[in-house]
């Protein structure tokens, strides 16, 4: 699934960057140097309240929370109790990120909701996506070798060792799901609660459990 396939690239300050690759694993290793280009143009309406953190001035960040350097917070987003943003961080308009919330080396699009213990690593999740409370971006394999990304079609090597999921716009997410590494979603797709997710979700799918997926009526 490319990058169009999944994503509206005007949904993102991180637009332009995706555009230049196919696959959206290919856009990992650059997030942090994208920030960092994209910070320094942003207008006054951004606040580098640390080095290299940019916020919005109508964004709300709770004094609990942890933003890590670089990140960037949008407009109308909510950065609630408790939720650490370790860094490499592009967090869009509009979106939610919630208490005991672990961000990494990710790009949020605009209104994601990512608002109750969630841990999304190495991960992309596009505009209006949702995981619901506990799912969580598994993004190392246990026997650490290199990801690769399971499509029907064959095996795709990411040549990387840590790569989490691949949220469409639109996603939905159950409580308490994993989604294994190189995990695929495409748009409007559904997960079901508990669920435990690898390789490539089709969009417009409901993923029941693993060998069941079946197209939305």
């Amino acid at each position: 699934m490319t990058i169009r396939e999944l994503y509206d690239l005007n949904a993102s300050l991180a637009g332009t960057y995706l555009a230049s690759f196919t696959y959206p694993w290919e856009a990992l290793k650059g997030i942090k140097e994208m920030i960092l280009e994209v910070g320094e143009k942003l207008g006054d309406d951004y606040v580098e309240v640390a080095e290299h953190v940019w916020v919005h001035k109508t964004a709300k960040v709770m004094e609990s929370a942890y933003l890590g350097s670089p990140c960037i917070i949008g407009p109308d987003t909510e950065v609630r109790h408790g939720a650490f943003i370790r860094g490499s961080a592009l967090v869009g308009a509009g979106c939610v990120v919630g208490n005991s919330v672990e961000l990494k080396n990710v790009i949020l699009f605009d209104h994601v909701q990512v608002p109750h213990y969630n841990y999304v690593g190495d991960s992309i999740l596009g505009t209006y996506s949702h995981m619901g409370a506990g799912s969580i971006t598994s993004n190392v394999k246990s026997d650490k070798t290199l990801v690769k990304i399971h499509t029907p079609q064959g095996d795709l090597d990411t040549g990387l060792k840590k790569t989490g999921a691949f949220l469409g716009d639109y996603v939905e997410v159950g409580c308490n799901s994993v989604l294994n590494p190189g995990t695929v979603i495409g748009r409007r797709a559904r997960v079901y609660p508990l669920s435990c997710v690898r390789g490539c979700v089709p969009a417009d799918s409901i993923y029941k459990h693993q060998g069941e997926i079946v197209a939305q009526i």
